[in-house]
C-alpha cells in the first residue's frame, strides 16, 4: 500500500517536461519576451548599421565596395533568403491547418534555402579575404565584415532552431508548446529578412552605385 502511495504521490514528478509547460505558461510571457528580445535585436542592428555609415568611407588606402562586391551573387544571395521567408509562411499555414506532415517538410524546404545561403555568404568572406580584403584591412571592410557576419551568425542560430522545431514537430506534433514556439521562430526568420534587405540596400547597393 506505502508503495502504491509513494507512486502516485510522485507521478507528477515524473511527468515529461514539455507537458508541464501547458500548466504553468499561457503562453504570454513567451511571446513578450521574445519580442523584448527581438527589441534588442533592433538596437544591436541598429548600432552596427550606424557604425558603418561612420566607417564606410574609411578604406585606408585598400578597396572600396565598388571595387568588392559583386552585386548579382549579393542578388542570388537575397532572392534564397526571401524565398525561405515565403517557404516558412507556407509552413505557418500548414501549421494552422493542423498538417504536421506538411508544416515538417515545408520548414526543411526551408532549411535549404536558409544553408544555401549562409554557403554563399561563406564563401563570399572567404573570397575577399584571399583577396587581401579582410577585417583588418580599413575600417570599412572591419565594420562591413562585423555587420554582414552578425547578421549570418542570426541565419545559422535560426537554421539550428528550424532544425529543433521539426524534431520536436514530429515528436510532439503540433500542440500548443510547438505551435507557440513556431511563431516565435516565424518572427525571428521574417525580421532577419527584413534585416537583410537593409543590408543589401545599404551596403551593397550604395556601395557599388
Amino acid at each position: 500500500m506505502n508503495i502504491i502511495t509513494t507512486t502516485l504521490a510522485d507521478a507528477p514528478a515524473r511527468a515529461p517536461a514539455h507537458d508541464l509547460d501547458h500548466g504553468h505558461d499561457d503562453g504570454s510571457n513567451t511571446v513578450l519576451g521574445f519580442w523584448i528580445y527581438l527589441m534588442s535585436d533592433c538596437l544591436i542592428f541598429s548600432s552596427l548599421f550606424a557604425t558603418f555609415a561612420v566607417l564606410a568611407g574609411n578604406f585606408a588606402g585598400g578597396p572600396s565596395g565598388r571595387e568588392l562586391f559583386d552585386l548579382p551573387y549579393v542578388g542570388v544571395e537575397t532572392l534564397l533568403l526571401l524565398i525561405s521567408s515565403f517557404t516558412f509562411g507556407v509552413a505557418a499555414l500548414n501549421m494552422y491547418a493542423d498538417q504536421s506532415s506538411k508544416v515538417i517538410a515545408w520548414l526543411a524546404v526551408t532549411f535549404l534555402f536558409g544553408a544555401g545561403f549562409i554557403g554563399m555568404e561563406i564563401q563570399e568572406f572567404a573570397h575577399l579575404i584571399q583577396e587581401g580584403a579582410g577585417p583588418g584591412r580599413s575600417a570599412f571592410l572591419s565594420a562591413y565584415f562585423t555587420l554582414v557576419g552578425t547578421h549570418g551568425l542570426h541565419v545559422t542560430a535560426g537554421l539550428i532552431w528550424l532544425a529543433v522545431m521539426m524534431h520536436q514537430t514530429w515528436r510532439f506534433g503540433l500542440d500548443g508548446v510547438v505551435r507557440r514556439r513556431i511563431a516565435c521562430l516565424s518572427l525571428f526568420w521574417h525580421f532577419l529578412d527584413l534585416i537583410w534587405i537593409c543590408v543589401f540596400s545599404f551596403v551593397y547597393l550604395r556601395g557599388v552605385l
